[in-house]
């Protein structure tokens, strides 16, 4: 039996960890993939108050675990594959084990989002990636896509600008949805091009990318790019990872809290990306899962 357990170690989970375990509570966060989250694949942290120089999503995750593994909190590698959340006793199922808690934390995200055309699934690692940190050298000197227009992808453009001999970002508005900071860089990179109100209508090729189709917003046009070997980057928005959660009520699929991230049921507290809120960066994450964290070791 444990005080608190947390699913997800995102910056909202190891932050929701460390201010439980620091109250003396017993606290596990269940985690599938890699401590960080998302986070852990973007190219360059930025933004975040006291970030280190030339911080990359990987060194920022190496040092939450580092951090949540100094302060005592176990961290188990493993998938939940069911949760009961009613009741004063909650478990949490996954493969190996059931976790029993009076208090859990939902901290687990949001996914990206697929595109759903002809192409992306079977060229996925084939030319179709979303991890610029990790595949961006695989495309040095050849010509790269980039899909969205908001801070996170033209961030990773401006990384990938590094490598690519050309850089088009693909976005379906008439302009760029990211931060003036974004665009001025853009403007400044003379190898970024920008090819607005489209979309990528289809990927085509076998073992790489040969060719893609790019529809015009406004007239409906499609025009086919013979580009074989071409790097895309699709950075389409995120989905939350909420399907587990159905004794909760949700709202376009993100979880309802309060102030003190209580959802409506007792003992279960969200933080981070899964649940409704304003704003999406890794400091609002770290902020909620702090206030997670207290809230659920002071109860």
């Amino acid at each position: 039996m444990y005080d608190v357990v947390i699913i997800g170690a995102g910056p909202a989970g190891i932050s929701a960890g460390i201010y439980a375990v620091s109250r003396g509570r017993k606290t596990v966060i269940l985690e599938k993939n890699a401590v960080g989250g998302l986070i852990g694949k973007v190219s360059t942290v930025t933004h975040y108050a006291s970030v280190i120089e030339a911080e990359t999503g990987d060194t920022f995750s190496r040092r939450l675990k580092e951090q949540a593994e100094r302060s005592g909190i176990e961290i188990v590698n493993t998938e939940v594959t069911s949760v009961e959340l009613m009741g004063k006793t909650k478990k949490i199922h996954t493969a190996q084990k059931i976790y029993e808690a009076q208090k859990v934390i939902l901290a687990n995200g949001t996914s990206p989002r697929k595109l759903a055309i002809p192409g992306e699934a079977e060229l996925a690692g084939k030319g179709m990636s979303m991890n610029a940190a990790k595949h961006a050298e695989l495309y040095r000197g050849k010509n790269i896509y980039v899909v969205g227009g908001a801070d996170g992808a033209v961030k990773e453009a401006l990384y990938l600008a590094k490598f690519g001999a050309k850089v088009t970002i693909i976005h379906f508005e008439d302009q760029l949805g990211c931060i003036a900071e974004f665009r001025d860089k853009v403007a400044q990179t003379p190898n970024i091009s920008l090819c607005l109100h489209s979309r990528l209508h289809a990927v085509y090729g076998v073992d790489q990318v040969q060719s893609l189709e790019i529809s015009d917003e406004k007239t409906g046009a499609i025009e086919t790019i013979e580009d074989a070997g071409c790097g895309i980057f699709v950075y389409a928005g995120t989905l939350p990872n909420t399907a587990l959660y159905t004794e909760l009520t949700l709202e376009d699929g993100f979880i309802p809290t309060n102030e003190k991230m209580e959802t409506a049921i007792p003992g279960v507290y969200a933080a981070g990306d899964i649940r409704i809120k304003a704003v999406r960066q890794v400091s609002t994450a770290v902020a909620d899962g702090t206030i997670a964290g207290i809230c659920a070791a002071a109860d």
